[in-house]
């Protein structure tokens, strides 16, 4: 698990890099509402049309254990996105796609509280979503982003019992004739949920107008 965070985070770092390469309006961001609850989500967002971008992010949730359940996953996912007005400014409409990784107990809804299986699943997945979000930029660099979106999420994986034991016999719509711990489910979840904050941190504008005064001296 350490290896795939530390593979998500150098993505993000490579894609940060392409996009200053390119010189496109570029904000780097962070998810406060996933903060609040102790998971890691920065993005990057680059202009690629007066009203498209495409984004890059990483969820990534630290926690081994909370209150004896697993809370362990990472996430890199990509995402186009199509503003109605313009880009980063008001409605928008995207398509996403991302790949996972986790070490987790399942959670279900119980009434209006949210609880975990008694039990955890270790295994990857990959996910194909839409999402829809509103941007507002305040300042002069900086952003608001509300979003939500909804994914068919495939997940592989085995399962085990909290004291570690493997489930040799899951549940399955056909039972394999001999014990397999391997498993796997397909299903409509929501991927993404939050309001994040951004901060612009390349203007196509000011960079042009650098390298031509740095040309302008050279000539001198």
């Amino acid at each position: 698990m350490k290896k795939l965070l530390l593979l998500l985070a150098l993505a993000l770092f490579s894609l940060s890099a392409c996009c200053e390469r390119a010189v496109a309006q570029t904000y780097v961001k962070l998810n406060g509402l996933y903060a609040l609850a102790g998971v890691v989500n920065p993005a990057v967002e680059f202009t690629i049309s007066p009203k498209s971008t495409v984004q890059t992010e990483i969820v990534v949730s630290p926690w081994e254990s909370i209150g004896g359940k697993h809370l362990l996953f990472g996430i890199l996912m990509g995402e186009y996105r199509r503003y109605f007005r313009g880009h980063n400014d008001g409605w928008y409409l995207g398509a996403n796609a991302g790949m996972m990784a986790f070490d987790i107990s399942k959670p279900y809804l119980d009434g209006w509280n949210i609880r975990f299986e008694n039990r955890y699943s270790k295994g990857y997945g990959f996910m194909i979503g839409i999402c829809a979000g509103y941007e507002w930029q305040f300042a002069e660099r900086w952003l608001l982003d509300a979003f939500v979106g909804w994914s068919w999420m495939s997940s592989f994986y085995n399962g085990y019992s909290m004291d570690g034991q493997i489930d040799l016999y899951p549940h399955r719509p056909v039972e394999p004739k001999y014990p397999d711990p391997f498993n796997g489910s397909s299903e409509w979840y929501p991927n993404k949920i939050g309001l994040s904050i951004g901060y612009r941190i390349i203007s196509p504008q000011r960079y042009r107008g650098e390298v031509q005064r740095r040309r302008s001296g050279l000539g001198e």
